[in-house]
């Protein structure tokens, strides 16, 4: 892989007139409160996306449509994010980084809010159209904001207090959210997630200093930055780990009906080691990206891909089978600070365009894997799905390591 250039720590200039204009110091102190803040924010954000999934049933009956018209809450979200997360930089080029992450939690809250009272599906739907644009937007600007709050060399675990949030979201929101669904009912549930981005708000308002865009944002800049052909070739191979593993995630449940004589307590414990293994990732990455950033760019895709195919041939006994959704947690756990932290030492002076293809490129990957493990599971079996979202993991971090001879 050639050689990466230092990141650039977006610092203002003292006096100046332009919030453009910038220097490149790095950061001598890590800022940790402000760290933890922007983690916090997206802790809510993803929270949020994940609780209609929690609470389904009850939300389809309370406003009169099917689970299935119901759970678009939830794809209209990730589409949004999708499309938002590569302009949002464009639309807002000379605004304090600060103000809008703070600005975008408070449209989390407000979407909660306007949920919570919707007196339809259609407007629920609206206001879920509110949240895939806040969640988008943090995550395009989050990683810029955080290289600016820590120095070069504190990077990967600072994204690792960002992502901790965010892996911690996506394993409790729905059995939380299914629980309190019980005890206070969906809306209730909303309301709570208004108050913790309320919190995540305050938090930010509180410890985030002033943070100027990263370089010039603008379309020249996001299409010049698509057509850098490290960067490029990067986001294919993102594209597939990403893709493969949602391929074959996507339909775990079904996949463990391979396990003979599995029973519900039995998979609920196999969903909790996934859990538990997926933070174990994140907290394992963030220190071996400070110092080892290509062995993990490499060798976190051909994990995931390793433990698939262990999963597909290893189901007839359980231990082989808890060791691989173990590692598979491990490997995707891994994988949001790995590519962050690649992406910003990749792309440091594009930071903003080339954090939002990443984002728009990730959401894409998800639905398409998503779509095609499906395509699999109906017509070739749940073991055909495994194998393939394997392959396509591997053949990611084949694409990764063709840079290594540019």
């Amino acid at each position: 892989m050639a050689q990466q250039p230092r990141i650039g720590i977006i610092r203002p200039i003292r006096g100046a007139q332009n919030v453009t204009t910038t220097d490149l110091t790095p950061a001598v102190r890590a800022d940790w409160p402000a760290v933890s803040s922007v983690g916090l924010g997206l802790f809510t954000l993803v929270a949020s996306e994940f609780l209609p999934a929690s609470t389904l049933p009850r939300i389809a009956a309370d406003l009169g449509v099917s689970e299935g018209t119901a759970g678009q809450a939830v794809t209209a979200t990730a589409l949004v994010g999708a499309l938002t997360a590569p302009t949002i930089a464009v639309l807002l080029p000379r605004a304090d980084r600060r103000k809008v992450l703070i600005g975008l939690t408070t449209l989390a809250v407000v979407s909660n809010v306007l949920v919570a009272v919707a007196p339809s599906f259609w407007g629920l739907l609206a206001a879920r159209l509110l949240l895939g644009a806040a969640i988008a937007g943090s995550w395009a600007f989050a990683i810029a904001v955080t290289s600016h709050l820590v120095p070069p060399d504190r990077l990967g675990r600072a994204l690792t207090v960002v992502n901790t949030g965010t892996t911690v979201a996506t394993v409790a929101a729905v059995p939380l959210g299914a629980y309190l669904g019980e005890v206070w009912g969906w809306r209730g549930v909303f309301w709570l997630a208004a108050a913790a981005g309320g919190a995540a708000v305050l938090a930010q308002v509180r410890w985030l200093p002033a943070v100027p865009p990263s370089g010039f944002p603008g379309l020249s800049t996001l299409f010049g930055t698509l057509r850098r052909p490290v960067l490029a070739v990067g986001l294919v191979a993102i594209a597939l780990v990403a893709g493969g593993h949602f391929a074959a995630f996507t339909y775990l449940r079904p996949a463990a009906a391979l396990v003979p004589g599995l029973s519900a307590g039995v998979l609920a414990a196999l969903l909790l080691v996934y859990g538990v293994a997926n933070v174990v990732g994140n907290l394992v990455a963030g220190p071996l990206a400070d110092r080892r950033l290509t062995l993990l760019v490499l060798g976190v895709p051909l994990l995931i891909g390793a433990s698939t195919w262990g999963f597909a041939a290893g189901s007839g006994s359980l231990a082989l089978v808890f060791v691989a959704v173990f590692a598979w947690g491990v490997g995707f756990g891994a994988v949001p600070t790995t590519f962050q932290t690649w992406v910003a030492r990749t792309e440091p002076d594009r930071l903003e365009s080339a954090s939002g293809l990443m984002i728009a490129v990730f959401q894409a990957a998800i639905a398409a894997g998503a779509f095609a493990g499906g395509l699999l599971v109906d017509h070739a079996g749940v073991r055909a799905a495994l194998l393939a979202g394997g392959l396509s993991a591997v053949l990611g971090g084949a694409t990764l390591a063709t840079l290594r001879r540019r």
